[in-house]
């Protein structure tokens, strides 16, 4: 199958129309195909009705040290269609409990890329490595819809209320007292 053929398989569904999902909270609503590199590994999935983000797998073990960064191969090659982006994002329990994150979060990928889903993970605790072992939950992937722009030159932009204030314009931390 080319990979014309391939994105032309894939079919935006309406809500609720796959069979046996009527009024199911959380029904997919997108059709993406998905190749596992490793029969082995669970294939992404939702932990929870509604869940935005799909848990993908560590294809190996690894340790990180204090600090250290490392790409993570999911065993996980999807056919977006046109249209789409899979963002990556770290998983809140092993960010907060462990210091995991995922570098680039959120990583992309676009809707053209055919190969494996990699995650580049880091090791944010001082102090404790992190053991991931084959299988574990390692990240989610939310796929969401994508907007292509025109870009247009001008020669001003137009005014808004916040105009050009950037960082820290909007206040936060008191200073400290001294």
């Amino acid at each position: 199958m080319t990979v014309t053929e391939e994105t032309a398989a894939v079919s935006t569904l309406p809500p609720n129309s796959l069979e046996g999902s009527a009024g199911a909270y959380g029904s997919p609503t997108l059709s993406v195909q998905l190749k596992m590199l490793d029969a082995g590994l669970e294939a992404p999935s939702y932990a929870h009705p509604g869940d935005a983000g799909a848990d993908l797998r560590a294809r190996e073990d690894v340790v990180l040290e204090p600090g250290e960064r490392r790409l993570v191969p999911t065993g996980v090659s999807i056919a977006l269609p046109n249209g789409y982006v899979a963002l990556i994002h770290p998983r809140s329990g092993l960010a907060t409990k462990h210091g995991l994150t995922v570098v680039n979060a959120p990583g992309t990928v676009d809707a053209g890329y055919r190969g494996e889903i990699a995650v580049t993970l880091l090791n944010t605790d001082r102090e404790k490595a992190i053991e991931l072992r084959r299988g574990d939950r390692i990240a989610q992937m939310v796929i969401q819809r994508v907007e292509y722009a025109q870009f247009v030159a001008v020669a001003e932009l137009s005014d808004s209320v916040r105009g050009d204030g950037g960082f820290g314009s909007t206040g936060g931390f008191a200073a400290p007292q001294a």
